[in-house]
């Protein structure tokens, strides 16, 4: 499988490239180490197109088909660093959204199992293809429909969403676990805003971190 993509990147997706994305994200406040290796070792360019590849590592997102996209690089990390600084680091991780599979492969390297749900079946071959070649296993995919979650294999220690419902999903808030954490955009095309939801034996303490811009999450599957 690892013939297909070209991992190591040439000029615009190089290693030197990649290091002055990891450098631009340490000096835009991004500070845990760990996930700025994880992020200097993957390659970005891999996951669009490849006449997009020259534009990986630029602090922009890409396009991926479907009017869907690839979050900007700090994004990513933000969204990513959030889940590190919890007290206890998560081992079970439900990701709503897959997309091209970036933050998917980032959380893969960083915590022990990720469940992750797309609904647009097409982008699923070739995300695979690309877990592959980079030797992820400790990834489970599903083609569904993200409002619902994964309840089979719920609870989950942390919930990821990369796309921005209009408001909270109630089916993820109950597949938390006690102590467990939910980030996500909540909002409008309009107004957006990055929201930290923990579960506690009382309910659910939500704090609203920044102001973001995400695709719409949709309903049902393509």
């Amino acid at each position: 499988m690892s013939e297909r993509w070209n991992l190591n990147g040439i000029g615009m997706t190089s290693q030197r490239t990649r290091d002055r994305m990891v450098q631009r994200l340490r000096d835009q406040g991004i500070k845990n180490e760990e996930l700025l290796t994880e992020l200097a070792c993957l390659p970005r360019h891999i996951f669009v197109d490849e006449a997009l590849s020259h534009r990986a590592y630029e602090d922009i997102a890409l396009p991926i088909g479907y009017q869907q996209t690839l979050s900007r690089p700090w994004i990513v990390a933000r969204m990513t660093e959030c889940l590190l600084e919890l007290p206890q680091r998560p081992v079970r991780v439900l990701e709503i959204g897959t997309g091209s599979g970036y933050q998917t492969a980032l959380l893969a390297r960083l915590f022990n199992t990720i469940f992750t749900v797309e609904r647009i079946a097409s982008f699923q071959n070739k995300t695979s293809s690309r877990f592959s070649a980079l030797g992820l296993n400790n990834i489970r995919m599903k083609h569904g429909d993200g409002f619902e979650g994964w309840p089979d294999v719920s609870p989950f220690d942390a919930i990821i969403v990369t796309a921005a419902p209009e408001f909270i999903p109630e089916a993820l808030l109950t597949q938390l676990k006690p102590s467990g954490c939910m980030l996500l955009p909540v909002g409008n095309c309009n107004q957006q805003e990055l929201v930290r939801i923990i579960r506690t034996s009382h309910g659910y303490q939500k704090e609203s971190l920044e102001s973001v811009r995400f695709v719409p999450l949709l309903d049902g599957v393509v």
